[in-house]
């Protein structure tokens, strides 16, 4: 799939401040499931448990970052709105299955007009909800709702807030002019109500984990928001993806090497629905991060999708087994 950015006059020109410092990968890795570009056996995660079902809502977005990597914008429709009716097949499922949460992500959930009925449902059905957002304006068409939700089920529903840097100047960087004061203030109405809260932070090169969340824990302090920014559950900092960039490819002898258990990866306890355009129903993907690659498709169902996930991409070495990072909570 290629890049399909918008125009859109509030779409940032210049490159991502986050961009990933690496050669271009290449062409020979990530090309065979079962074997690495130096013939050794390629590792692979089973499904451990389904703690947590993503449902994608759709990639439309009210903005057009300089590198998103499910290419989310106000134009980019490759995964089409998710309907309420296909969603609730899927809890259906995880109900059965023992499914802790579930998470809303897009694209902007909040855009999906079936959204706020989907999110509902999955409280009902006595699930946690976490749901991604960048807390803009279509998030605060629904403050008459979601004050209604917190009312009704209180920490059930955290929703995890995306501010890419602690600084105005990094973050309009990524995400376009004008997007900084409609964060912060969405950020704001959500402490002031007293919803679950988190903020979703992005790694700058250069900056260490340190420097970053004392750089979050001042912002948050001086704009009286409610999220302690030393919590790595309610500050989370993603390593950024690329995969036109060089990693390293992960073997069945990384684990040992590594002194990580394959139980730990997002993929052992997670999956992903999604509706492609073009595509007759929803299916379940491996994860949050590969979306549209067909080798990372588990089927139309969730018992269809428990088979093991072979690490055959880019984002699995740098985003999860180095990068150590999960979407959920």
């Amino acid at each position: 799939m290629t890049e399909a950015r918008t125009k859109s006059r509030n779409a940032p020109q210049g490159p991502s401040p986050f961009a990933v410092e690496a050669a271009l990968l290449p062409p020979e890795k990530f090309t065979d499931p079962d074997w690495t570009a130096k013939g050794e056996p390629r590792a692979s995660v089973p499904l451990v448990a389904l703690e947590t079902l993503w449902l994608n809502t759709g990639t439309l977005c009210n903005l057009a970052c300089a590198h998103c990597y499910i290419e989310s914008s106000p134009t980019n429709d490759a995964l089409v709105y998710l309907r309420h009716a296909d969603a609730a097949r899927f809890l259906d499922e995880a109900q059965a299955m023992g499914t802790r949460e579930i998470g809303f992500t897009g694209g902007e959930p909040f855009m999906n007009p079936e959204f706020v009925t989907m999110l509902t449902d999955t409280l009902q059905r006595g699930f946690e909800a976490l749901v991604l957002s960048n807390a803009m304006k279509p998030m605060r068409r629904y403050e008459t709702a979601l004050l209604e939700l917190r009312e009704r089920f209180g920490s059930k529903l955290t929703i995890r807030v995306s501010l890419d840097h602690h600084t105005q100047a990094v973050h309009e960087a990524e995400r376009g002019p004008n997007s900084w004061d409609a964060a912060i203030d969405g950020l704001q109405w959500l402490s002031g109500h007293g919803f679950s809260l988190a903020v979703a932070g992005r790694m700058l090169p250069g900056e260490s984990e340190a420097d970053e969340r004392a750089g979050y824990a001042r912002l948050f302090t001086g704009q009286g928001i409610a999220v302690d920014a030393n919590d790595p559950a309610r500050l989370v900092l993603f390593p950024e993806m690329d995969g036109a960039k060089d990693i390293p490819e992960i073997t069945t002898a990384c684990w040992g090497i590594l002194g990580q258990d394959p139980a730990d990866i997002m993929c052992a306890r997670s999956r992903m629905v999604v509706h492609r355009k073009g595509e007759p129903a929803p299916r379940v993907a491996a994860c949050t991060l590969i979306p549209y690659d067909p080798g990372f498709d588990m089927g139309a169902s969730l018992a269809e999708a428990s088979a093991p996930v072979k690490l055959n991409h880019p984002h699995c070495a740098r985003f999860c087994v180095l990068g150590g990072a999960s979407c959920s909570a």
